[in-house]
């Protein structure tokens, strides 16, 4: 048996595990941030071992990396490996609309459709980005394909690493709502192929505004 001690340290290392998903999907944590574990342990209110048990998951999970002198550090994505994530998250969650296409009830189309007023609603911000983190999730369980759905979470870890959703932005907001309407219209005219070229379409525009932001980080870098 584990002393209670062990446990703990399990229990909390799952909880700080969670806590630094948390702060980097939602950019409190930033790509080059280093991750010392005396100052993390004393924040999350834990001590140092289950703060490297949660860094050890981070590292498996690929959104950590150890340098040399350094230690660990949040994972900086490069060019090619944006475009790639881009590209496979095209391909994954195109497929998943065409399955839902044949897949989703009624009453899962009608809570997307809400859930896209709903993000309507907030405006740009926090709860916009937490609705449409919603919104794809909820499409991606209406494929109703566990293999796609561990291939897309897994893909989405990585994502994590580009901080928060591109629907943050003004110029992207309004126009990612109107794309998920033509997805939702393809969804409930139940049209596979017009549902996967509307996603496509929507993660090609998110990609783009990536790509403009790495080229202004560039420029200013400069």
């Amino acid at each position: 048996m584990q002393d209670d001690s062990t446990q703990n340290d399990g229990l909390h290392g799952n909880v700080a595990y969670a806590a630094l998903l948390a702060e980097i999907r939602e950019g409190k944590l930033n790509p080059g941030d280093r991750l010392r574990e005396t100052d993390l342990a004393d924040r999350l209110g834990v001590s140092r071992t289950p703060v490297r048990e949660a860094i050890r998951q981070l590292e498996a999970d690929g959104l950590v990396t150890h340098l040399p002198r350094q230690g660990a550090s949040v994972r900086r994505l490069d060019y090619a490996e944006v475009m790639e994530l881009y590209d496979m998250r095209a391909v994954l969650e195109g497929t998943a609309a065409r399955l839902a296409v044949r897949s989703a009830s009624d009453v899962e189309l009608a809570e997307l459709r809400s859930l896209n007023d709903e993000i309507r609603a907030a405006g740009e911000g926090t709860s916009a980005s937490q609705l449409n983190r919603h919104f794809h999730t909820l499409l991606l369980n209406s494929a109703k394909n566990r293999f796609l759905a561990k291939s897309v979470h897994a893909m989405q870890k990585a994502m994590m690493i580009l901080g928060p959703t591109t629907l943050a932005q003004t110029e992207r907001f309004e126009s990612a709502i109107q794309e998920h309407t033509a997805i939702l219209d393809a969804l409930d005219a139940r049209d596979a192929g017009a549902a996967e070229t509307a996603m496509r379409r929507h993660i090609e525009a998110s990609q783009r505004t990536r790509i403009k932001a790495f080229r202004e980080a560039d420029t200013m870098g400069q």
